[in-house]
């Protein structure tokens, strides 16, 4: 049976085989009195990557910025976040009702940025009508697109001037890092806390890490607790964590590549509209006539190929799973159901 080829996101990675095995031989403890060896090896080498002093382990980046939230805010105060980031849109508003947090979103541009002057009209005067305004949080990468490291800098600046932290869901920073010729440090250091995902464009099967300074973590970790988040002998999964970053960083530009070259076999088809992007990492939007997206995912489904049409524009994910041979598959099918199309 042909192994399927899936588009939907990078989340879907299987641990490579490599991976097991470091899984399978990792030495454990009780993570909760702080005994897991492979659970505090991965959380230094994850924070010293990140550009910060300690890290903690979380079973997800939701829980990460939740958990961010939660340690830099307090009840009735609020987060500056994207109108289309990850952190206010996607994550079940648990800032506003397991935080007691309120979110301020701000609309994105289309390069994900916030725009500054916005985010400063934003921030609450010292009114007790009024939540105080405590966090500014940024997502990166945004929709695939690495943030410019000049407009960090000019976010962080803001955020010190007018008092607020500073959180990044670092989802994908990895793959920024890489697109933009840094290490992770360069970007995720701008940051008074960072949730980076291991489970991703990565590949390990669970776990993100947030990182900060001690006091933060220290902090943070008494919020996981109380969510549940504690964990006992997890460190057979934190091993994949840090075979993921002594690994599968570097190898991130293999699935950038693989996504331009599927960008651009895809702008040779007339019916495909592919939205520009200059510092491409593993994703592409595609966008058709509506009556063309209908029946797409159950042509590509048929021919081994999972893509989520759920709307315009459709993304496209690459990941570790994804090969050249996957590419010019996909290449060729999205010919056919035109073609098919235009027969008919």
């Amino acid at each position: 049976m042909n192994q399927t080829i899936d588009f939907r996101s990078d989340t879907v990675t299987k641990p490579t085989d490599a991976m097991r095995r470091t899984m399978a031989a990792a030495p454990v403890g009780d993570d909760v009195y702080g005994d897991d060896p492979t659970i505090n090896r991965l959380e230094s080498i994850a924070a010293e990557r990140l550009g910060q002093e300690a890290g903690l382990f979380v079973s997800s980046g939701t829980q990460g910025n939740l958990l961010a939230i939660l340690t830099h805010c307090q009840r009735g105060e609020e987060y500056i976040a994207g109108m289309r980031s990850h952190a206010y849109l996607e994550e079940a508003g648990g800032g506003a009702v397991l935080a007691s947090v309120q979110p301020q979103p701000i609309e994105n541009q289309p390069d994900g940025t916030l725009d500054l002057g916005a985010v400063e009209a934003a921030i609450k005067p010292d009114d007790f009508h009024l939540a105080i305004t405590r966090l500014l949080c940024l997502e990166n990468t945004f929709f695939g697109t690495p943030l410019a490291l000049s407009y960090i800098k000019e976010a962080g600046s803001l955020a010190s001037k007018q008092g607020l932290r500073f959180h990044l869901d670092g989802a994908r920073v990895f793959n920024a890092a890489v697109r933009l010729g840094v290490a992770a440090d360069e970007i995720a250091g701008s940051f008074d806390s960072v949730s980076a995902c291991l489970s991703k464009g990565l590949g390990a099967p669970i776990g993100s890490i947030l990182a900060g300074d001690r006091d933060f973590v220290a902090r943070a970790r008494r919020w996981r607790k109380m969510l549940g988040g504690g964990t006992r002998q997890a460190g057979i999964v934190a091993a994949a964590g840090i075979y993921a970053l002594e690994h599968h960083v570097d190898r991130l530009e293999e699935d950038h590549g693989r996504a331009e070259r599927l960008a651009a076999a895809l702008m040779d088809i007339d019916e495909l509209d592919v939205q520009p992007c200059p510092l491409r990492t593993n994703m592409l939007f595609i966008s058709m006539a509506s009556d063309k997206r209908q029946g797409l995912a159950h042509f590509m489904h048929d021919r081994g190929i999972l893509i989520l049409v759920e709307g315009d524009p459709i993304r496209i994910v690459t990941h570790l799973d994804i090969s050249d041979a996957d590419i010019t598959t996909t290449v060729d099918a999205f010919k056919h159901y035109f073609s098919g199309r235009k027969a008919a």
